[in-house]
């Protein structure tokens, strides 16, 4: 009567689990996300004047408001060049937080940043600012790996559509 090898049936299994890891990482499952259990980043567009809100939370900053953004972590925002608008949290975990806009350098731009909260104060912090080209992350610095979100400018559209400049 022959025995089972058990070498042979743990390389089996090891062969076998390191072909259904492989399947995965190269985006072989049903999943709609890029393959890595992220979803695909998605970008948001704000009014100019917007106030963007977000709850403080050591995992990520999750959207509030506008409607848009309500329940995405670290949500991308879309801004208009030289337009106004407002970023803060309300509420947040109870941990230290603050918030920040940064340069692709990683850089505060303009002192755009708040002191960190404690235990003792409340949670409501917010920056008014211009948007500008050099923003590229909004930052809580405690907490700067899991709650940072992106930032895109786009040009200040001057309308030389409607101006009759088409040749």
């Amino acid at each position: 009567m022959a025995r089972d090898n058990p070498i042979s049936r743990r390389t089996a299994l090891k062969v076998t689990g390191a072909a259904a890891a492989t399947a995965l990482v190269a985006g072989c499952s049903d999943d709609d996300d890029n393959g890595n259990g992220d979803e695909e980043e998605e970008s948001f567009e704000m009014e100019a004047g917007e106030r963007i809100v977000l709850y403080g939370d050591t995992a990520g900053w999750e959207g509030v408001e506008p409607s848009e953004i309500d329940g995405v972590q670290n949500p991308t925002l879309v801004l208009e060049e030289g337009e106004e608008y407002e970023i803060g949290w309300e509420e947040g975990d109870g941990q230290s937080h603050n918030i920040e806009i940064r340069d692709a350098d990683d850089q505060v731009i303009d002192d755009y940043a708040t002191d960190e909260t404690n235990d003792t104060e409340p949670d409501d912090q917010f920056l008014e600012f211009e948007a500008s080209e050099e923003m590229v992350d909004y930052v809580c610095l405690p907490h700067s790996t899991a709650m940072r979100g992106s930032i895109e400018v786009e040009a200040a559209d001057n309308g030389d559509e409607e101006n009759g400049d088409e040749e």
